[in-house]
C-alpha cells in the first residue's frame, strides 16, 4: 500500500494499534499450563473489542484468531488445546489484522518464564537485528540490500537466517508488493523500497536450521534442526526515519 492521504495514515496507525495491543496482552496473559488454544481465544477476544478482524481467517481460513509456534515451529503454528505451554517454552506469537479496511501485522518471538533452555541470546539477537534493519530503510534503498544486512547481523551473532520466510508490503491486504522482503541477499532483486509505502518487516533467525519445512498439518512450519524466532513490526517508508506503526504498545522491553 502506498499512503496517499493523512486519513490513510491514521486508518493504518488505529489496525496497527489493534494488533500491537493483542500481542502485548497475550504476552502478558500466556502462563505455564496455559493451552495454545485459550491464548488464542484470549487474543480473538481482544480484537473483537477493538472491531478487528483476524486476517489469517480471513484471508486464508486460518483456524485461529492468531499463530501461535512452540519451540522448533518457526510460523502458522495452529492454536491447539493439545498444546500445553510450558516453563522455559520458546513461543512465537503472530497477530495480523484487519479493521475498517486497512491490515496491519506484528509478530514476536519470547522465552515463558525461566530460560531453562538458554533461548534469551536468540531472542534478544533476533529483535536488535530487526530494529537495526529497520533504520536502515528508506526510499530508495534495495531491498536486497536489507537482506544482505539481516543476513551478516545474523552470522556475526552466530545464527543462520530462514531463507523461504520473508516480510511483504501490506495495507489493503494482507500481503501485497513487495512480495518478498527476504532475510538474505538476493542480487537478482534490484527492487527499491518505496516513499509512503507500507511493510511487514520480519526477521527469521535460526541457531541451526536454513529452511522452513512443512510439518504436516497444512499451516506449521518448523525448523528441523535447532529453533527458530521471528520479529516483524509494519512500517511506513519515508524519506528518512521510518515509522514503526506497530511500536506503540511496544512489547520487546
Amino acid at each position: 500500500m502506498s499512503l496517499s492521504s493523512n486519513e490513510e495514515l491514521l486508518g493504518m496507525q488505529k489496525a496497527s494499534a489493534a494488533v500491537a495491543t493483542t500481542l502485548k496482552l497475550m504476552r502478558a496473559h500466556a502462563r505455564p499450563g496455559m493451552s495454545t488454544l485459550e491464548l488464542d481465544l484470549y487474543g480473538g477476544q481482544i480484537l473483537e473489542q477493538w472491531g478487528a478482524r483476524s486476517a489469517p481467517k480471513l484471508t486464508y481460513g486460518f483456524p485461529g484468531w492468531t499463530c501461535i509456534s512452540v519451540n522448533n515451529e518457526v510460523c502458522h503454528g495452529i492454536p491447539s488445546g493439545k498444546t500445553i505451554l510450558k516453563k522455559g517454552d520458546l513461543v512465537n506469537i503472530d497477530v495480523s489484522a484487519e479493521l475498517d479496511g486497512y491490515w496491519s501485522d506484528n509478530g514476536g518471538s519470547f522465552v515463558l518464564g525461566n530460560d531453562i533452555h538458554q533461548h534469551t541470546a536468540l531472542v534478544e539477537a533476533s529483535k536488535q537485528i530487526l530494529a537495526k534493519a529497520i533504520s536502515r530503510i528508506k526510499g530508495g534503498v534495495k531491498l536486497a540490500d536489507i537482506g544482505r544486512f539481516i543476513e551478516l547481523e545474523a552470522k556475526r551473532s552466530g545464527y543462520k537466517v530462514i531463507r523461504n520466510l520473508a516480510g511483504h508490503g501490506i495495507g489493503r491486504s494482507l500481503h501485497e508488493a513487495p512480495h518478498e522482503i527476504l532475510c538474505y541477499y538476493d542480487r537478482t532483486n534490484t527492487t527499491r523500497f518505496k516513499k509512503n509505502s507500507v511493510v511487514a518487516i520480519e526477521t527469521f533467525i535460526s541457531t541451526k536450521a536454513n529452511y522452513a519445512h512443512e510439518k504436516g498439518d497444512g499451516w506449521t512450519l518448523i525448523a528441523k534442526e535447532g529453533v527458530a524466532v521471528q520479529h516483524e513490526h509494519t512500517i511506513v517508508v519515508t524519506d528518512g526515519k521510518p515509522i514503526i506503526l506497530t511500536a506503540a504498545n511496544e512489547i520487546w522491553d
